[in-house]
């Protein structure tokens, strides 16, 4: 008996396979998580520097039209703040609920991660690209 154990000396069951399975569909899950995040940040930022600009208007009776879907609707620069700030809170609540999601998926992989790398040792490699 060899003290090395190769690759072909591991037995993948059925529920390794499982656990394996699961933590590629919450890789990918969490990447495009992240991706969205990414997305909602910049729409966040878009935001700002409207509410910057926006301040930055002297003529106070000046009507501002704001995208709403399809449609532009004309509003007075206070109700286009009001509406800037509403909007911003969504998006940072919205921001928040996925990094709590990226949160709780990072912990399944950290676990699945565990008994994975306990069992396969260097047979497996469950760490992602950074490419």
């Amino acid at each position: 008996e060899s003290a090395e154990t190769g690759a072909e000396d591991v037995n993948v069951t059925f529920e390794d396979q499982q656990k394996i399975n699961k933590f590629a569909r919450n890789t990918n899950r969490m990447s495009e998580l992240k991706d969205e995040i990414e997305a909602k940040k910049k729409s966040f930022q878009n935001l700002e520097d409207a509410s910057d600009d926006l301040m930055m208007c002297e003529d106070d009776a000046l009507l501002i039209p704001y995208q709403i879907g399809d449609v532009f609707i004309s509003h007075s620069q206070e109700e286009t703040q009001e509406m800037l700030e509403a909007a911003k809170e969504a998006l940072q609540d919205e921001i928040k609920a996925l990094e709590g999601r990226v949160s709780s998926i990072q912990g399944v992989l950290g676990d699945l991660k565990v008994q994975l790398y306990a069992k396969f040792g260097n047979n497996i490699n469950l760490e992602a690209d950074e490419s």
